[in-house]
């Protein structure tokens, strides 16, 4: 069924964050079998989202809603723990569980598999991962003991990683068209170019986002927080209080990244993540700063051409 917005929820939206997105429940009028009207949108429990691409101060939102979110990454050429610790600042930034996938462990030994667990786990703790195949459904049943009735799933990824086919595995059906990757590039192809909410016969609802190239940091202060707690635990100890951890002495993050007690490219992940956080939140101001200039400067152009 397709469905509209009423032109007073049009107007009166302030950004694109107030539009509809998948996930989301509504207030709706059903005029046919084919056509709705949606009147509001119903208070979010959560909300996914990323810095919209090329578009500074700007907020994409990627589902709502959301209970549960599995981070999917293939073994083989998409593998990046640094991704995996921008996908975690997302979810705990958003409140949303995550839960770490990996797929297409058919392409490499049961050994090679451990070792990237294990690496994992040395940087990243108590988050479940799970090491599938789309191919021989090796892993299958453990995932879909993660998915419980009721509960609200995305999956967040890069093109080509395998969601495409998970989420039609899952649901027995084809519901997303799926593609190989390019052999010129050794990338994904953007198969899946829309955003669609899918009730599994357990009762679980699973998302499939198009995949993503750029991931860029929004407000996600508490999700800095919560990935790298490490970090934010030395930095309690910082001669400092407003030590930036890059250059100072008596920092106690750089001395632990010396010492080696603190992986050094998590370190440098949570850098170029503060940084894009900052830069954001300055371009938010500025943009707020300017939308208040123009409302001025209307607002005195309608007083201007007021009758006298």
């Amino acid at each position: 069924m397709k469905a509209e917005i009423t032109g007073n929820l049009r107007f009166s939206a302030k950004s694109r964050e107030d539009f509809p997105a998948v996930g989301d429940w509504v207030a709706l009028t059903i005029h046919d079998d084919d056509f709705s009207l949606i009147h509001k949108i119903l208070p979010r429990s959560s909300i996914v989202s990323r810095q919209a691409v090329g578009q500074f101060g700007e907020i994409q939102i990627i589902a709502t809603n959301i209970d549960y979110a599995f981070l999917v990454q293939a073994v083989d050429r998409d593998f990046n723990i640094n991704r995996l610790e921008r996908y975690l600042t997302i979810c705990h930034a958003s409140r949303v569980s995550p839960i770490i996938v990996l797929t297409k462990t058919d392409l490499i030994s049961e050994q090679e598999t451990a070792e990237l667990i294990d690496g994992i786990k040395q940087r990243i703790e108590n988050i479940p991962v799970i090491a599938i195949s789309n191919e021989t459904r090796a892993g299958y049943e453990e995932l879909k003991k993660r998915i419980e009735k009721g509960k609200t799933y995305c999956m967040l990824g890069s093109s080509g990683v395998g969601k495409s086919t998970l989420l039609n595995n899952l649901s027995g059906r084809t519901v997303m068209r799926t593609d190989a990757i390019s052999e010129s590039t050794n990338k994904g192809r953007h198969v899946t170019s829309h955003r669609e909410l899918i009730v599994l016969d357990n009762g679980g609802m699973l998302v499939d986002n198009p995949g993503m190239r750029e991931v860029g940091i929004v407000d996600a202060a508490h999700g800095l927080e919560t990935t790298f707690d490490k970090i934010f635990d030395l930095a309690q100890h910082c001669r400092f209080k407003d030590c930036t951890h890059t250059n100072e002495a008596g920092c106690s993050v750089l001395e632990a990244v010396k010492n080696g007690d603190l992986d050094e490219s998590s370190y440098e992940s949570y850098l170029k993540m503060e940084r894009e956080k900052a830069h954001f939140e300055s371009s938010v101001a500025e943009r707020r700063k300017r939308d208040k200039c123009f409302g001025k400067m209307l607002k005195k152009y309608q007083k201007d051409m007021a009758p006298k």
